[in-house]
């Protein structure tokens, strides 16, 4: 039994859910995945994979046994690559874990110059709002916006994250321009739907904090969705300035009360509250030239101050 290419097989089923994606994604055949997994079981002694007609899942053992592996295997082909890429440019797989609109606006309109600059590479995108587990995905880089929670993940800032209160010149002709943060509670204000269900804007000045809870008749979890409903003059929209910085360049919609500092709720004391875009990565991805590249790409691209924040 080839031991490592046993663990790849099981790692791919158990990161597709069930041996025909894997044997797809891989383009190994059903039954040579299936003869790999049973040999890595019969070899160590335990059962990985709970396996049903409609779903395979990871056992007790299975769950350990994966996180474990994982590492391993990741640690042997940034081993690989390292060497690898002392002889020449940086090649191989990166994957990566991106917020959606943010990749879609940012990161996407730049990948066919990437992959032109470095043809040896390939990048498997993983995009999501959610803040993945790096080791459990085996994740080289994310993306992160915001405040970053304290941990060991090495952090690289990329750009500001700034909020921005804005709304359509349209919808400020018609209802009046807020003069202060509490005149937000007489206006249309489009509220993301965050999980714990905040609708308190928070606002800064100096030394002064004001709080303002705020209501309106749109309310999503999609904020490319709600800078559509601001564009059409339906309310007052707080946005990070990547999401609507080009929109106020344009004209299509202007910045309100632009003296206060905008956030969403209270920080929590575990948060830091330098806020921003940064890359994260494990301490032991540190040395990684592929890793390397694609951050310094996009921090060129973005640039400084980020392009979208220029008006």
């Amino acid at each position: 039994m080839d031991l490592f290419a046993a663990i790849r097989a099981f790692l791919a089923v158990a990161d597709e859910g069930g041996f025909a994606p894997a044997a797809r994604r891989s383009g190994m055949a059903t039954s040579s995945l299936t003869r790999q997994v049973d040999a890595l079981e019969a070899h160590i002694g335990a059962v990985l994979l709970n396996r049903s007609t409609r779903s395979v899942t990871l056992t007790p053992a299975g769950e350990d046994y994966h996180l474990q592996a994982a590492r391993i295997m990741a640690d042997l082909d940034e081993a690989n690559r390292g060497v690898s890429e002392r002889e020449g440019r940086p090649r191989g797989q990166l994957r990566v874990s991106l917020p959606v609109a943010f990749a879609r606006l940012h990161v996407a309109p730049f990948i066919p110059d990437f992959l032109a600059a470095y043809p040896g590479m390939e990048l498997d995108l993983l995009m999501t709002d959610e803040a993945v587990n790096l080791v459990e995905h085996r994740i080289d880089v994310a993306i992160r916006l915001g405040s970053l929670e304290a941990s060991t993940l090495i952090a690289r800032r990329l750009a500001p994250h700034r909020r921005l209160l804005c709304a359509s010149p349209a919808y400020l002709a018609e209802r009046g321009e807020p003069l202060e943060p509490s005149d937000l509670a007489r206006h249309n204000c489009l509220t993301f739907s965050y999980a714990s269900g905040n609708r308190t804007w928070r606002f800064t000045k100096g030394g002064r904090e004001e709080l303002v809870r705020v209501r309106g008749s749109v309310r999503a979890n999609h904020s490319e969705t709600l800078r559509e409903v601001a564009l059409a003059g339906l309310g007052v929209l707080l946005m990070p300035s990547w999401l609507v910085g080009q929109d106020i360049a344009a004209g299509r919609l202007r910045p309100v009360l632009p003296e206060w500092e905008a956030h969403v709720g209270r920080l929590s004391p575990s948060v830091s509250p330098d806020t921003a875009i940064h890359a994260i990565y494990l301490a032991d991805r540190r040395d990684s030239t592929r890793l390397r590249v694609f951050v310094d790409f996009l921090a060129d691209r973005f640039g400084s101050p980020p392009y979208w924040d220029r008006f």
